[in-house]
């Protein structure tokens, strides 16, 4: 088209400039004779028959003819209306003004990359909110933002834009409590002389830290508190400050222990009747303990349980991989666990601060009972002290 538009403006450049040593009475005559012919050539072509103009031919005449004024349009013989090169001319500085305006990059520019960002973890942090919510939260913030652009970064990442989350389920409650949670369990085994142990662990549900606090034939409600006990005084030297402690409804558990844990900022939270999937965690390192070290070694007795339950433990807190974290083994930063000598959580060369009171701390590997008495019986604690506890009642085989 440029090309056949310098062509036309090229030829009728010369033809203007054949024209100027021309009189103005030969220049009339030729204006005549060309107003003539095309009378002829309209009477030829009939009303119904229309000149088709290229737009090139369009391009030229609208230029040339756009100078006069509309009055002197229609005194000129032309085979189109003069309304019809006005319109050509529109044409002609529309296309224009669209080339020149054209973007460099074609639709919309895209949004800031910090922008999309902050829209991911709003959504993240919060993943009952929808589009419309975090449009809002934008706003509040000051960040230019439409809510389709929200719709379309969401739909992009593969998250919900529209998520229908009306209640927080237990898996989220578990994952976003997880700093804050403890799970116990007792464990049921039975030994290569025929007693029936019972082993009490409590694991983190952060960084699956276990803690095997003690294993006993005879779980009374003396031996669990005392257990209980220990285990506080364990997180409270480690700096640990769970909330909660997940645990089910065995009747091992004495009510006394509640009272202790309330007293060291812990709940207690109970899981339903026959829901294991509320503890799954601590289910799930039972199936564990029992696959990697019950159905695998044969057990003589509880001492023999007891230290490859302290083999295990420390396996398993050190050098364990884990899923959850990421395939690393959780951090060896907390105190030994109470199945192992009092002595061990006393650093050495460390001076006893009296200030702290506590309860007298028994080990609860130490907690024995005999088959004859359940009622009464002491056991002698470190210094020599000796500490009496009553035993719950008898139990039978």
């Amino acid at each position: 088209m440029l090309v056949r538009l310098a062509y036309l403006t090229l030829t009728n450049a010369f033809a203007a400039l054949r024209l100027l040593p021309r009189g103005d009475r030969d220049k009339d005559v030729e204006i005549l004779v060309l107003r003539h012919q095309i009378t002829v050539l309209q009477r030829q072509l009939g009303s119904s028959t229309k000149v088709r103009f290229t737009p090139e031919d369009r391009a030229f005449l609208a230029a040339l003819l756009t100078s006069l004024p509309r009055e002197g349009l229609r005194r000129l013989r032309l085979l189109v209306s003069p309304d019809t090169v006005l319109r050509w001319h529109r044409d002609l500085i529309k296309r224009r003004h669209a080339r020149t305006c054209r973007p460099k990059q074609p639709g919309r520019p895209p949004t800031i990359r910090s922008i999309r960002v902050l829209i991911l973890r709003l959504v993240k942090d919060n993943p009952s909110w929808g589009y419309q919510r975090v449009h809002g939260e934008l706003t509040t913030l000051g960040v230019s933002v439409a809510a389709s652009t929200v719709w379309e970064i969401l739909k992009q990442e593969g998250v919900d834009p529209a998520p229908d989350r009306t209640a927080t389920t237990w898996a989220d409650f578990l994952r976003s409590q997880a700093d804050a949670l403890l799970a116990c369990d007792f464990i049921e085994t039975i030994t290569l002389n025929g007693k029936r142990q019972y082993i009490l662990a409590v694991i983190e549900h952060a960084s699956r830290r276990v803690r095997v606090l003690g294993t006993t034939a005879h779980p009374t409600a003396t031996w669990v508190i005392q257990a209980i006990r220990n285990l506080v005084m364990d997180l409270q030297d480690a700096g640990c400050r769970p909330r909660y402690l997940i645990r089910d409804r065995d009747g091992k558990f004495p009510d006394l222990i509640q009272e202790i844990l309330a007293d060291a900022g812990i709940q207690t939270v109970l899981t339903g009747i026959r829901m294991p999937r509320m503890n799954a965690i601590m289910e799930r390192w039972v199936q564990s303990c029992r696959r990697e070290l019950l159905d695998r070694c044969l057990l003589w007795n509880e001492h023999h349980l007891r230290r490859a339950l302290r083999e295990y433990e420390d396996f398993y807190n050190r050098h364990r991989a884990h899923q959850a974290l990421r395939q690393a083994a959780p951090p060896a930063r907390c105190p030994s666990s109470d199945h192992r000598s009092s002595t061990d959580h006393q650093p050495r060369n460390t001076p006893t601060r009296q200030t702290r009171r506590r309860p007298p701390r028994v080990p609860t590997c130490r907690l024995n009972c005999t088959d004859e008495d359940f009622g009464r019986h002491t056991v002698s604690a470190r210094h020599g002290a000796t500490v009496t506890a009553d035993s719950a009642p008898a139990q039978h085989r």
